[in-house]
């Protein structure tokens, strides 16, 4: 079988979707022809088990994108179109090109239809489901979340329902876990540094909470806006926690796994999320979390490996407060049950087995229908 991806881009700087098509394609990669199809950007990722095309992504190369994109499909002849990601004009088009030539296509929506993304810039929301953004969601074969949450979502715009939940994962058995769950007194951020990752609220609840963390450093990692994190400097200055919190920018491969192993606790006060791979990442390396019930996360109270909380101040400070009385043994048990967990449930192999299991399935109508 041959499958093209598309997607908008691959970068280091932008975190899920980039990620989760690195991690696809290692794996999916040795069970079809993969092509990825996508632009070039400053600092892509590497992808593995798949082949590259790059095409002009500008609104203004609208013209050469479809052409270059339609003499990729005639040439490769794939089975398969996958496109990740909604909202975008180029994504509709190659959706579009793709079924104008008889070839069935998928539409991964990357929590882009989120309750919290969606209720951004409405307007231009609106206008994109008027002009193209409904038919596309209603013309795909099926639509892929990756969690029942995002599915139920999904449904509610009634533009599909055929939605398939595939989960997404990570390479596990690639992942060291930690050797020792003795302290380092160390909090960890890890994501994209972005208003929906909830860290002002962090900020908040160490200001407020500040003299049981008196021998903890919260570390701040990921890239963003300059903006945005010279605004959340100045928030940090302003409680008084220059020497609290550290912001340490993009930390990538070996270093963001020996980050992930060095920290008690991953903390994600996030606003939405259709999965939030930082989670499975902390889990496999044997570190509890904590996060808000804006990302998909209930596994984690089920088999006691952190904390799913409603998304407040107060919430927030209990689960710290939690996390802070806890034993070394108790921060181990939570830890090697944290990695049990995404043995079972996340791994990428499993992700690209489900993947190809939904683009094998027809029924007698000729169409894929979800169970």
């Amino acid at each position: 079988m041959k499958v093209i991806h598309f997607v908008a881009a691959i970068d280091r700087s932008l975190g899920g979707v980039s990620i989760y098509m690195q991690l696809l394609a290692k794996d999916l990669g040795k069970l079809v022809d993969l092509l990825v199809v996508t632009r070039q950007t400053v600092d892509p990722l590497k992808l593995e088990n798949c082949r590259v095309r790059f095409l002009p992504l500008p609104m203004g190369e609208m013209p050469k994108f479809r052409k270059e994109w339609i003499g990729i499909l005639k040439e490769e002849r794939p089975d398969v179109v996958h496109v990740n990601g909604i909202w975008m004009m180029h994504t509709w088009i190659a959706q579009r090109e793709a079924l104008r030539l008889g070839i069935r296509t998928f539409i991964t929506t990357h929590g882009m239809l989120e309750p919290w993304i969606v209720g951004r810039h409405k307007l231009k929301k609106r206008v994109a489901l008027l002009l193209f953004q409904r038919k596309a969601l209603r013309e795909a074969e099926a639509l892929v979340a990756t969690a029942e949450s995002e599915k139920d979502n999904i449904l509610k715009f009634g533009c599909n329902p055929n939605v398939c939940v595939i989960a997404n994962g990570i390479d596990v058995e690639g992942v060291k876990m930690k050797a020792s769950w003795k302290r380092t007194c160390r909090i960890l951020f890890l994501s994209r540094v972005h208003v929906k990752k909830g860290i002002e609220m962090l900020i908040e609840v160490v200001a407020k909470i500040g003299n049981e963390l008196k021998t903890y450093e919260v570390i701040v990692a990921g890239e963003g806006e300059t903006d945005y994190i010279d605004e959340l400097k100045g928030k940090v200055a302003a409680a008084g926690m220059g020497d609290m919190v550290r912001f340490v920018g993009g930390v990538y491969g070996e270093d963001k796994w020996n980050l992930l192993r060095s920290a008690d606790v991953l903390v994600l006060p996030t606003f939405s999320e259709n999965f939030g791979i930082v989670v499975a990442e902390a889990l496999a390396c044997g570190t509890p979390v904590i996060t808000t019930k804006g990302a998909p996360w209930s596994d984690l109270e089920a088999w006691g490996c952190g904390w799913w909380i409603e998304r407040s101040v107060d919430c927030l400070v209990a689960a710290m407060k939690d996390f802070l009385a806890l034993t070394g043994d108790e921060l181990e048990r939570m830890g090697r049950m944290g990695r049990r967990l995404v043995e079972a449930k996340y791994s990428s192999r499993r992700m690209a087995d489900d993947m190809l299991r939904l683009y094998q399935r027809l029924s007698d109508d000729g169409k894929t229908h979800c169970g």
